[in-house]
């Protein structure tokens, strides 16, 4: 029996269950409204100053590495509509070593972006002259933004706190403006103040393959496209999962992706020449900290300015908002899986997991201390995120040949072509982030896994109910996995201390032979089929309320 149909609403006393109040509308709107944040604001910019206007084929390619990861998810979400879906997946097929590594690099991804989105709105609003003293000049908050950032953040946990169908509707209303004001950008912009010429003028490729490259990982495309999960995050909130989860993920990646690649178009052709008369890399003028607002402003559509800095507080906080919920289902997925300890399953009277909140307002403004700008933190958070998707498709591999005849509401077409060609784009992603930003994404694993290895040990010493199986024969690709990225961007030519041994192109051959040997390697050495069956059925039993 599927876990949707084994768990009924709870009802009015706190306990462990969630409440399945959420629709397709909202599940979409879920995805979308994390999809359009602050992303729109920055990344058309920081995308043609690495790339030029080769950009555009930058988001293209972004675009599909993120529609190949959205496919394979959109099956498992269908098959296991339960909270944090994405800390799930390689628990069931790998066991507890493989589980509690994707956990954690899920909820690292979840728990950052949040206080990434606070830190976009403080830094548009600079615009206003009661905001100009919240930021250092290299982009760091001063003593009066850090105050500003703790309360933004404590919104953020007290709209959670008033319920899942409140925050629906509240995500539900600030996602029709998030997707609303862009388009009117797009608009605008295009019948406007448009010249053709921008795209040539200075060379359509004037940074090469390497630039356009790099700009997928580092410059905020993918960090832009990311979000379709939150549906998945969700999922054991969803009315109906089976039916509505594939139908969000895909339709959030579409509409997404779709406006994106318009907003870098409309933005590269509404430039003044003179703004990129040194090159596209030294791209300059007045107002260009926020980029499509001062970019409004000087061509003389100040009315649409005004828009755009007001849009630059609700679409970033729009998108916190449903981060700040990831971040305590994740958790709440990860103690179902006995990785973290039962009080993050805690719910109260609304079926709200309290205690995972209250650990993501404090994980917050932990991160506003020693993090800088938020252009600084894409690659990382780019490359926590990617590293979380690429555990879906072993398992997507691994289920398929497991457990062939399990019911797939939907069933993705070509999926065995489908999951190791994802699986490759994901290791490419991360690959592209650069050696700078995977040795600091190195020592974070290496702290979750004192923290999660921590309590799982605790948990087995003490014969704790819900102690993991760490099944360490099922995960023994993993540390060569994280190590072999490592060792191959060290050698590789993307970012400040890579040794540029392995030079443009043979670089993706051997990312892409790598990565394929993990993925075969990975299904060969998976949980046998009983196995896989019986963690699943512990997750079904556990999320009907035991233990």
């Amino acid at each position: 029996m599927a876990v949707v149909d084994k768990i009924a609403s709870s009802g009015t006393g706190s306990g462990t269950k969630l409440r399945r109040d959420i629709g397709l509308v909202g599940l979409l709107w879920a995805s979308v409204g994390s999809i359009i944040g602050s992303g729109w604001l920055y990344g058309a910019k920081n995308a043609v100053v690495v790339a030029g206007p080769a950009a555009v084929i930058s988001w293209g390619i972004g675009a599909v590495a993120i529609v190949l990861l959205a496919l394979v998810h959109a099956e498992l979400g269908g098959m296991f509509p339960v909270a944090g879906g994405t800390a799930r997946y390689p628990h069931y097929t790998f066991g507890g070593l493989a589980g509690m590594s994707f956990g954690w690099f899920s909820w690292l991804q979840a728990a950052t972006v949040a206080p990434i989105e606070v830190e976009a709105m403080i830094g548009y609003a600079g615009h206003w002259s009661f905001a100009q003293g919240f930021l250092h000049a290299d982009g760091t908050l001063t003593a009066s933004g850090f105050a500003v950032a703790v309360i933004l953040m404590a919104v953020f946990v007290a709209v959670n706190f008033l319920g899942v169908r409140l925050l629906s509707k509240t995500n539900s209303a600030a996602t029709w403006w998030k997707v609303f004001i862009p388009l009117v950008a797009i608009f605008v912009l295009a019948f406007t103040n448009f010249h053709p010429s921008n795209f040539t003028s200075h060379g359509f490729i004037p940074y090469g393959v390497k630039g356009v490259l790099g700009a997928i990982s580092t410059s905020g495309i993918i960090f832009a496209l990311l979000g379709f999960e939150q549906a998945i995050q969700l999922s054991g909130e969803s009315k109906n999962p089976k039916r509505d989860i594939p139908r969000a993920v895909l339709g959030s990646v579409f509409i997404g992706a779709a406006i994106y690649t318009l907003l870098q178009i409309v933005y590269i052709g509404a430039l003044p020449g003179s703004s990129f008369v040194k090159g596209w890399a030294n791209l300059a003028y007045e107002g260009i900290s926020g980029p499509f607002a001062g970019l409004a402003t000087i061509i003389g559509l100040g009315w649409l300015a005004w828009v755009l800095y007001i849009d630059a507080l609700i679409s970033p906080g729009g998108t916190g908002l449903i981060y700040t919920t990831s971040t305590s289902r994740i958790s709440y997925g990860l103690s179902r899986n006995g990785y973290a300890p039962q009080l993050f399953e805690r719910t109260d009277k609304r079926g709200v997991p309290w205690f995972g909140l209250l650990i993501s307002f404090v994980t917050g403004v932990v991160c506003f201390l020693p993090f800088p700008s938020w252009q600084q933190l894409v690659s990382f958070i780019t490359s926590a995120s990617v590293l979380m998707y690429a555990g879906a498709p072993l398992a997507f591999g691994v289920l398929r040949g497991r457990l062939p005849e399990r019911d797939r509401p939907y069933r993705l077409p070509l999926g065995n072509v489908v999951a190791p060609a994802s699986f490759v784009v994901a290791s490419l992603i991360i690959y592209w982030s650069g050696w700078n930003t995977l040795w600091r994404l190195g020592f974070a694993i290496l702290f979750g896994y004192l923290l999660l290895g921590g309590y799982a040990l605790y948990a087995t010493l003490k014969r704790l109910p819900n102690a993991p199986r760490m099944s360490w024969k099922a995960a023994q690709w993993l540390p060569v996995y994280l190590i072999g990225l490592g060792i191959i961007s060290y050698l590789g030519g993307f970012g400040d201390g890579s040794q540029n041994v392995l030079k443009l192109g043979w670089d993706i051959v051997v990312i892409t032979a790598f990565s394929l040997g993990i993925y075969y390697w990975a299904r060969a050495v998976a949980l046998p089929a009983e196995e896989i069956q019986r963690n699943i059925e512990d997750v079904e039993v556990v999320d009907e309320g035991g233990h």
